[in-house]
């Protein structure tokens, strides 16, 4: 059994996303010029859905260590699927990164009341504080999207939105209220343009992908998750 995979196909003038095939090449290749996400395109073998009913029910986010994985039963299809687990978690690894394999079967969304929603399914930037990416690539149910940034706004810079932002401030629009925006992430979200077509990530590709940090030499790559749909089966997720 191989993992269906969702080729992730761009417009040809779009040279933000370079597609790499092989982990060296993703790893080693600069997010420099224009580009701000590769892409490593796999069908992988292998039953990653058997892998999610063993793990068995939960709530929200339960992270997967490889000693978990060590002790599931499984079939032949499904013992594939953990070696290529456990292989891409040591290949991250060998980069001196940190790389966690989530079970996801819920994700919290934002309830905070704010103009629009700050969780992980609204159109985002992650960001850090130093120069770093984020590595991630599904595995299971639907996988995350990508909006280009052509087509994005962020959502502070629309006119009705930061005054609806001001009011909650309650002040100024000067430095402290920046710092209010960074502080609850609201100049990390994007809205998408009238028009604009999200691809999907695709399963089983590994990605890299540009970060809002200072001094980036790109613009950050503009992503969000999959809604859950109720009834399904959760996500499992690889992200760095």
């Amino acid at each position: 059994m191989r993992t269906p995979s969702s080729p992730t196909i761009f417009p040809a003038d779009y040279t933000r996303i370079k597609v790499v095939r092989s982990f060296y090449e993703l790893v080693t290749t600069p997010l420099a010029g224009e580009i701000n996400a590769l892409c490593w395109e796999r069908t992988l073998p292998g039953d990653f859905r058997e892998i999610v009913e063993r793990l068995g029910g939960g709530e929200g986010i339960v992270p997967v260590g490889d000693s978990r994985l060590d002790v599931l039963s499984l079939s032949d299809a499904g013992k594939v699927a953990r070696d290529l687990l456990l292989e891409d978690q040591q290949l991250l690894r060998s980069c001196d990164l940190a790389p966690g394999l989530d079970c996801i079967h819920d994700s919290p969304r934002d309830v905070s009341g704010g103009p629009f929603p700050v969780d992980v399914f609204s159109f985002h930037a992650d960001s850090a504080t130093a120069a770093a990416d984020t590595y991630l690539c599904s595995y299971t149910e639907a996988a995350s999207e990508v909006l280009r940034n052509d087509e994005a706004r962020r959502r502070v810079d629309i006119p009705e939105t930061r005054a609806e932002l001001l009011k909650l401030f309650g002040g100024e629009d000067n430095s402290d209220f920046l710092e209010f925006l960074n502080e609850h992430y609201y100049d990390l979200h994007y809205a998408p343009a009238a028009g604009a077509r999200p691809s999907s990530f695709g399963l089983g590709n590994l990605w890299r992908i540009a970060t809002d940090y200072p001094g980036s030499p790109v613009p950050p790559c503009i992503h969000r998750a999959p809604p859950a749909t109720p009834g399904r089966p959760p996500r499992l997720l690889l992200i760095s």
